[in-house]
């Protein structure tokens, strides 16, 4: 028997709230990653690397569902309408920038069990810096699960702001360098913290873009330094 439009929609409904605590763990690892990060904690760092299986595991298992669901409809030609393949697709597309953003979080967590052989005081901005971070992180993801087309816009223009301290702070570390005040060694773990703080904010601004996509049909580039919205058409 054929899935029927409300069977699909229920289906989909299943693997979204999968994908919702898929969300909620990938933020438990970047907050554990910071946290570890900042306190030179090799137990929280460890930890935060640990959960990582989790999510890999988690990220194959809405895939593979995902993937047998549209093979379902495909082989007994079910009709669906634009909104379900949409849906379908930014699902899978979402769920892999969680895992990655992921891996962002085991990343830091990995510099930080350096760290806590030799803990050190980092500058007030980065604390700022990951706070955006994760703020942006809870945006986007509450923006995926409500399908909130203008949360996901916000989102979009709060990347620059990830962007402008990772300048700061490594023009700021740069300066401390060259007078003495820090050591290279610190200015590195300052860099690869920024570094990876602008790939989380990179990757929510793609969840953001599959949002506005899958709830207005429009696509969003980013163009001389503001995010354009476009129709498929005008897209091409």
């Amino acid at each position: 028997m054929s899935p029927s439009s409300q069977d699909f929609s229920a289906r989909l409904d299943t693997l979204r709230g999968q994908l919702a605590e898929q969300g909620k763990r990938v933020r438990r690892i970047v907050e554990s990653a910071f946290d570890s990060f900042f306190t030179a904690d090799k137990e929280k760092a460890r930890s935060a690397i640990e959960q990582d299986d989790e999510i890999d595991t988690s990220d194959v298992a809405i895939e593979r569902a995902t993937v047998t669901l549209l093979t379902r409809v495909a082989r007994d030609a079910s009709p669906l309408d634009d909104t379900h393949i949409r849906a379908s697709l930014n699902l899978v597309k979402v769920n892999n920038e969680y895992e990655r953003i992921a891996d962002a979080g085991v990343s830091i967590a990995e510099r930080a069990m350096v760290l806590s052989d030799n803990p050190v005081r980092l500058p007030a901005t980065t604390r700022v810096m990951t706070n955006s971070v994760l703020g942006i992180l809870r945006d986007v993801t509450r923006a995926y699960d409500n399908r909130d087309a203008t949360l996901a816009r916000l989102v979009l223009q709060s990347e620059g702001t990830v962007t402008m301290f990772k300048s700061e702070i490594l023009r700021d570390a740069e300066c401390e360098v060259s007078q003495g005040r820090m050591t290279v060694d610190l200015a590195f773990d300052l860099h690869e913290l920024a570094s990876q703080c602008l790939l989380i904010a990179d990757h929510t601004t793609n969840i953001a873009e599959q949002v506005i996509y899958e709830t207005t049909g429009l696509i969003v580039r980013h163009s001389s330094g503001e995010w354009i919205e476009r129709t498929v058409r005008d897209a091409e």
